[in-house]
């Protein structure tokens, strides 16, 4: 299985990924999409319609959940003020301006979680968290807050989204039963790495275990950054589609701010546990 988040209106990510998909001879209905399709990039129309009719699994984001319900803003839960949230004032109102009836119809079509098994294990697909779907869980959020997912949901594996940076954490609950909390990453803004690469997920039962690993790639990042300037989106984020850094790491935990511009690798990264589980 092949799981992706955040297409961020990020098209050139999407129809890189899509290639890759064919590549590894994965089938669209073991492809997952962990929410927000539509975001700070500049063709959500397209992206939306390239997700509709790839025929893949997906789950509505916040921003999903905010379009469909007529919001004013993308639902983050930004700072009031803050820079995350000025520009927000600039790329919701584009994104909804720019999304047939159609598509927003669409999105309100598809659900807010998924649930089925794999290797045996009961997974859960959500945007954020059980508690909120705009919560943001980070490789360093205590296991006590994520817990609380594992036990709204009974999952064993939950694959998440919204934080934006590829992760892996795994516990053992105190019945003796590994639970891993999984985040792919996104593909529409770079992981604040220092590099325009993007991530994903796969997922393997080979034999009936249950295995993970991530994977990065780069795309046409030059054509999604002259469409962001020439609509006049945040020239901000338009340049971290080039430069790998994100404007500013309002959202992001102490220890997650320490490694910005710290290039992600499979093997050394402390925030990225990508060793093949069982």
């Amino acid at each position: 299985m092949l799981v992706f988040g955040g297409p961020y209106s990020n098209v050139q990510a999407l129809e890189a990924l899509k290639t890759i998909a064919a590549q590894l001879r994965i089938l669209p209905g073991n492809i997952i999409c962990t929410g927000d399709i539509v975001g700070y990039c500049a063709q959500p129309e397209e992206s939306v319609q390239v997700v509709k009719n790839w025929g893949i699994q997906a789950i509505q984001g916040n921003v999903e959940q905010n379009i469909v319900r007529g919001g004013d803003d993308c639902g983050c839960n930004f700072t009031e003020g803050g820079r995350c949230d000025l520009f927000s004032r600039t790329w919701f109102p584009y994104a909804v301006q720019t999304l047939s009836a159609e598509s927003v119809n669409w999105l309100s079509t598809l659900p807010l979680q998924l649930s089925f098994r794999y290797a045996g294990k009961p997974v859960t697909v959500l945007h954020g968290a059980a508690t909120g779907i705009a919560d943001f869980v980070f490789a360093s959020t205590p296991w006590p807050e994520k817990e609380k997912s594992f036990d709204a949901t009974e999952s064993e594996v939950i694959l998440a989204g919204h934080a934006g940076l590829p992760f892996a954490d795994r516990q053992v609950s105190d019945a003796g039963i590994d639970r891993y909390w999984l985040n792919a990453g996104v593909i529409g803004m770079p992981a604040n790495d220092g590099t325009p690469r993007v991530w994903y997920l796969l997922l393997d039962d080979t034999d009936g275990l249950f295995t993970y690993s991530f994977h990065a790639f780069t795309y046409d990042n030059l054509t999604a950054h002259a469409a962001m300037v020439a609509n006049r989106l945040p020239d901000s984020y338009a340049q971290t589609l080039l430069t790998g850094i994100w404007d500013n790491c309002e959202i992001l935990p102490e220890a997650e701010k320490g490694l910005q511009g710290q290039v992600i690798t499979l093997d050394k990264n402390p925030a990225l546990d990508v060793v093949t589980s069982r």
